[in-house]
């Protein structure tokens, strides 16, 4: 599942759906009785936003694609060429499309389930439909741990990308203490629609960034000592296929990004394949990373701060306010998620 549903107003495009696929088209009063009878009795978390100083269902479809995309392309897809170094290039491609085709199912599922199910906001609100109250639990518990170690990955991968580009003896630490700062820092606005156009801007820097790591390693000497297939176990194996989301938009991405990187670096290629660029190109790449890195991995922090703010204040008044309680407890949620990362 996603790791989020987004907070988009529902348009009637769910009811058209449902027509389309059945093959029927219904008359408008029996779609407002069929709307009533199927319309579940939970109410809307974010309510009635009309008179709201903070409005949160305020995303139009080219946001929300942005929010995706910036969610679902990020450094991650610089990892596949280890991934294809640990399974051999014939199993890792069939992996990779399969897993495609099946997250763009699970996309499809999931959208459905939205327009049945309206009023929920995340995927605790999904599990406690399924598995009641003991699913909402479990699934929220996985998605918390999901995203921390997203965010604490991210992290990690800047504090790489400063030691790669400075060479400078700052401990490690103190530049994840920087990262973490930055991160915060950009994940304090409570709506997503804010971050739209850093999205644009983290899927801009990785596609950068993989066009230069592929120069770079084609043009270098041809060093490559791929294999169709690799000799693996359970442990290379698991790790390889679950190095990032596969969504079918991401594909032919990843499939090129992967088998030109792997053929020409080799069985040797870096995790991130940002390293495996030589010295000099590797602090370039970086360079032109470091704004997927921060914000793709500041999605991750957004909207786990927003499923812990929206579970606290869900029926209240608080949340669609700009007063201490609401800003304070935001600001405390965001901070403490990025502490933990």
């Amino acid at each position: 599942m996603r790791s989020q549903i987004v907070n988009a107003p529902v348009s009637n495009q769910c009811s058209e759906f449902e027509d389309r696929r059945s093959g029927t088209v219904a008359h408008p009063s029996t779609m407002d009785e069929d709307k009533a009878n199927v319309q579940p009795s939970n109410q809307d978390a974010f309510g009635n936003e009309e008179f709201a100083e903070v409005k949160y269902k305020v995303l139009n479809r080219w946001q929300c694609g942005l929010l995706m995309v910036a969610e679902t392309i990020f450094m991650g897809i610089l990892s596949l060429p280890t991934a294809f170094a640990g399974l051999g290039l014939a199993p890792a491609i069939i992996i990779l499309v399969v897993l495609g085709i099946l997250a763009t199912y699970t996309g499809y599922v999931i959208g459905q389930f939205k327009c049945r199910y309206p009023h929920i906001s995340s995927v605790a609100d999904a599990g406690e439909i399924l598995l009641g109250p003991i699913g909402r639990e479990l699934f929220f518990t996985a998605h918390m741990l999901y995203s921390v170690f997203i965010m604490a990955s991210h992290i990690l991968t800047f504090t790489v990308a400063l030691n790669t580009i400075t060479e400078h003896g700052t401990c490690s630490l103190v530049f994840g203490v920087v990262g973490l700062v930055l991160s915060f820092s950009l994940s304090v606005p409570r709506t997503l629609k804010r971050m739209t156009w850093l999205s644009l801007a983290s899927f801009a820097s990785i596609i950068a960034a993989v066009f230069v790591t592929m120069i770079a390693v084609g043009v270098q000497n041809h060093v490559s000592s791929f294999k169709v297939t690799a000799q693996t176990n359970l442990v290379n194996a698991f790790t390889s296929v679950s190095k990032s989301s596969h969504m079918s938009i991401d594909i032919c991405l990843y499939l090129v990004t992967a088998i030109v990187i792997y053929l020409y670096a080799g069985d040797r290629v870096a995790s991130p394949a940002l390293s495996s660029a030589g010295p000099l190109i590797a602090k370039i790449a970086y360079g032109v990373a470091l704004p997927t890195i921060v914000i793709a991995g500041v999605i991750y922090g957004h909207i786990a701060s927003k499923t812990i703010y929206v579970r606290i204040f869900a029926g209240t008044d608080r949340m669609h306010k700009k007063d201490f309680v609401a800003v304070g407890s935001w600001v405390g949620l965001a901070l403490s998620l990025w502490v933990v990362a």
